[in-house]
């Protein structure tokens, strides 16, 4: 393989490698984002729970609020029975007792459901709570890693650009140059094997002459469909990939 592509090659890989590794530090925050989120909509289910307890325990206030006027008006009417002495008004009375405490069963009964939903929602809240306080501990932890897999990222980064430096520094200068504008529009992919008369870019057989030109191995040899860098690929050229 001409020293000069192989060397592109070499600070391809490399770039690469980089470009992988700047896709997934970009990540970082939607992930991070994610694993807020999740935390957020444990909150939301507390807080959810919470008020549907509190609502259930009004209600019941309620009641029992209906349930004592209707009993603070029972003893009034049953005080006026006493002192009635018309048939008639102790009739009526009695029928309008009768319908409060009807009405203060039904309530009663509403009451004891009420409790037993109220009961529900409480262990409801407290599982809530439960799962809560472990996905803190859990989005703590994996935000920490997240962040150690940021620094982690970021030291491979320099350290793979480090070892490119020296590599781009024996490149002609319009050689690196056209090879980097390759590598951006080309999606990585500014070096490429010829396989069979093959571009191994964009899979477009070449002409005869870019065939003998890569083979020949004396100058960089360009696919005249997509302008990538070509090199004659064998076995050995694979292994040293």
């Amino acid at each position: 393989m001409l020293p000069e592509v192989e060397t592109l090659l070499r600070i391809q890989h490399q770039d690469q490698a980089v470009k992988a590794i700047v896709k997934e530090l970009a990540n970082i925050p939607q992930v991070a984002n994610e694993i807020r989120d999740r935390l957020e909509g444990n909150r939301a289910i507390v807080e959810s729970a919470k008020q549907k307890m509190q609502q259930t325990e009004i209600a019941i206030r309620e009641i029992e609020l209906d349930v004592k006027t209707r009993r603070d008006s029972v003893s009034k009417m049953k005080a006026l029975q006493y002192e009635t002495r018309k048939n008639e008004e102790y009739q009526r009375l009695s029928g309008e007792i009768e319908r409060y405490q009807g009405e203060i069963s039904r309530l009663e009964d509403r009451q004891i459901e009420m409790m037993e939903i109220a009961d529900a929602q409480r262990m409801s809240l407290e599982e809530a709570r439960r799962i809560l306080k472990e996905s803190e501990v859990e989005v703590e932890k994996d935000l920490a890693d997240l962040e150690i897999l940021a620094k982690k990222k970021e030291e491979e980064r320099h350290s793979i650009i480090a070892e490119r430096n020296p590599l781009a520094s024996r490149i002609d200068t319009t050689v690196l140059d056209g090879y980097e504008r390759l590598f951006r529009s080309k999606n990585g992919q500014a070096v490429v094997g010829l396989v069979d008369g093959v571009c191994q870019g964009c899979f477009v057989r070449v002409v005869k002459s870019t065939i003998v030109s890569v083979k020949a191995e004396k100058q960089i040899a360009h696919c005249e469909n997509c302008g990538r860098i070509l090199y004659w690929w064998t076995d050995e050229s694979e292994e040293k990939d």
